[in-house]
């Protein structure tokens, strides 16, 4: 794809994730704007432009596609939708980027990422976190070598069912792995076992055990896991999201030879603790700026105008998809 001097979005889906995450960035970033949105709810398509002061909407996605001004394509979908998106839109010459995670199954990744190189396009995936401020701190002190030669990392992540995340059901496609690939084990996980890959490199080997406990919805609702980076750095992961209240925890653990740091991947402010032999006790907090998402899309945009390199694509992307499949195979 040529690099381009104004990147015009079109976006598909236009749910909850555009309102305040992603879709203000593209229309406030210079060299940036939205053109159309597509949604297959005519009145929710109509009125999210409204509010966003967006000049076209549209159910009609070919109207889209041939519409030679966009010369990129947001979707924000569900899982299950976006590799059969992605083609249609690397067919039409778009660039695209594509909410996380990037598919149901890393056969669909891969079919995406064909799709994007035979076409001569870029592919992207939503995994911001690796721009955001206080993640790129953690990567900083890292590298820094302040907690020595890392030696592993651990997840813990516990949810409660209630009161919040089994409300609606009916309507919650996040715990229907047909269309999210699996439960929130891959709504939430994928952002924390990208981020690894973006401090740590690629996984080497990962397995897992995965069930349903509680069987409120179809989903798996468990998971543990362990892996090995290709660098020889362990990790271990526990995901429940049928806790009580009080076993509710949201914590990555990285120890290193000299020291080790705790961090949030979720909520803010993202507070990190750092313990060292070189420095005691230090910690350093960081509260996410809305849009949260403008940082990876600054990248996003700069590359697709030649000034800049973004961190997240189909590649980086399909990796993680791998890591989560291999987790939950049955």
């Amino acid at each position: 794809m040529e690099k381009v001097n104004k990147i015009v979005w079109g976006i598909i889906g236009a749910g909850d994730v555009c309102e305040i995450k992603s879709v203000p960035a593209m229309y406030s970033i210079p060299y940036s704007e939205v053109k159309t949105v597509m949604r297959r709810n005519a009145s929710k398509a109509a009125d999210f432009a409204m509010r966003h002061s967006i000049g076209r909407w549209t159910t009609d996605l070919d109207e889209l596609l041939n519409d030679g001004d966009i010369n990129a394509i947001y979707i924000a979908t569900p899982p299950g939708s976006h590799a059969e998106l992605t083609v249609k839109c690397a067919a039409a010459g778009k660039a695209v980027y594509v909410e996380k995670p990037m598919a149901n199954t890393y056969q669909e990744c891969m079919l995406m990422i064909d799709a994007c190189r035979k076409a001569n396009v870029p592919l992207f995936v939503a995994y911001y976190r690796r721009t955001l401020p206080g993640f790129l701190k953690v990567k900083e002190l890292i590298e820094s070598g302040i907690i020595g030669d890392i030696r592993f990392v651990n997840i813990e992540m516990y949810q409660s069912s209630q009161p919040n995340m089994i409300v609606q059901q009916e309507n919650n496609w996040r715990v229907l792995p047909e269309i999210s690939g699996g439960g929130y084990f891959h709504d939430l996980a994928s952002h924390q076992l990208d981020y690894l890959d973006f401090l740590f490199g690629p996984v080497a080997e990962s397995k897992g055990i995965a069930t349903n406990q509680a069987r409120l919805y179809p989903a798996d609702d468990i998971v543990s896991g362990s892996f090995r980076f290709e660098n020889g750095i362990m990790g271990s992961g526990m995901w429940c999201f049928t806790t009580g209240l009080i076993s509710e925890k949201d914590t990555i653990r990285i120890v290193g030879s000299t020291g080790e740091l705790t961090f949030n991947t979720f909520g803010s402010p993202m507070i990190i603790q750092v313990e060292s032999i070189e420095n005691g006790r230090e910690e350093f907090n960081y509260k996410h700026a809305q849009p949260i998402q403008q940082s990876l899309i600054q990248l996003i945009v700069d590359e697709l105008r030649g000034v800049g390199l973004s961190p997240s694509n189909g590649e980086s992307g399909a990796r993680t998809s791998l890591m989560m499949e291999k987790m939950v195979r049955k």
